[in-house]
């Protein structure tokens, strides 16, 4: 896997010619997390999509570019906020879906191993109408890490899971992308405290960051700086609201 580089998003975004987001700048730091929050409706999902090269149904002029000048979308892992799982297949086959649809085999070893990691090695067969919604979106997470991308979109990756397989798939996560330039929309400001490496909360009139914690990530969900960081996001979203 080529280094992951950083990327750099400049404009703003419109739908059908109401305002989506003001002229913006956001930049995500090479090979970090970087948390983006924010109400709903002021187009964190938007901005996963423009750097997918994804259809968002909002006008978007200004520019989205790598700090290597190559071209982004090919080298994108993205996990939307619905698991978007494949009815018909099994755990493993929705899984493995990018490789197949690459037609390219796929890596035994590493699904196997990715299968245990996030507990699912004995749901590999079933279909996802078999499995819980946790388990749906644990699903989702392991085709994402799979893919094996140096660049790693995230759309509210853990919000079914319950809070002690949330804390796991977390550590797992950094874990298993450390190198990669990750972006994770999320609701949560505890996540952010947790997770990221640089935060930003997005609102109609663009991004402000909040200074996170000094300690490397994941960090403790009870160390006193990741709290004051959490606090001090909902001060921020209130405010913001």
């Amino acid at each position: 896997m080529s280094p992951a580089p950083g990327i750099t998003l400049a404009g703003r975004a419109s739908i059908d010619g109401a305002p989506l987001f003001a002229p913006l700048g956001l930049t995500l730091p090479a090979g970090r997390w970087t948390c983006l929050l924010g109400g709903s409706g002021v187009g964190k999902s938007t901005v996963l999509r423009l750097i997918c090269g994804l259809p968002t149904g909002a006008r978007f002029d200004g520019t989205i570019t790598a700090t290597d000048a190559a071209p982004i979308p090919d080298r994108v892992a993205y996990m939307a906020q619905d698991d978007l799982l494949l009815p018909w297949a099994s755990v493993c086959d929705n899984i493995r879906l990018g490789a197949r649809l690459r037609g390219q085999p796929a890596d035994a070893d590493r699904l196997a191993h990715i299968l245990g990691r996030v507990g699912l090695s004995d749901h590999a067969h079933k279909k996802p109408g078999a499995l819980s919604g946790g388990q749906r979106q644990r699903v989702a997470l392991a085709r994402t890490l799979m893919e094996d991308k140096p660049i790693i979109l995230l759309d509210e990756p853990f919000s079914a899971l319950d809070a002690q397989t949330r804390a796991a798939m977390q550590e797992l996560a950094v874990e298993l992308l450390r190198g990669r330039t990750v972006l994770v929309v999320t609701h949560d400001p505890g996540e952010a405290a947790r997770l990221g490496h640089a935060i930003l909360v997005l609102t109609a009139g663009g991004v402000t960051p909040c200074p996170p914690p000094a300690a490397a990530i994941p960090r403790p969900v009870d160390d006193l700086e990741t709290l004051q960081c959490q606090a001090a996001l909902l001060r921020q979203l209130r405010d913001a609201a």
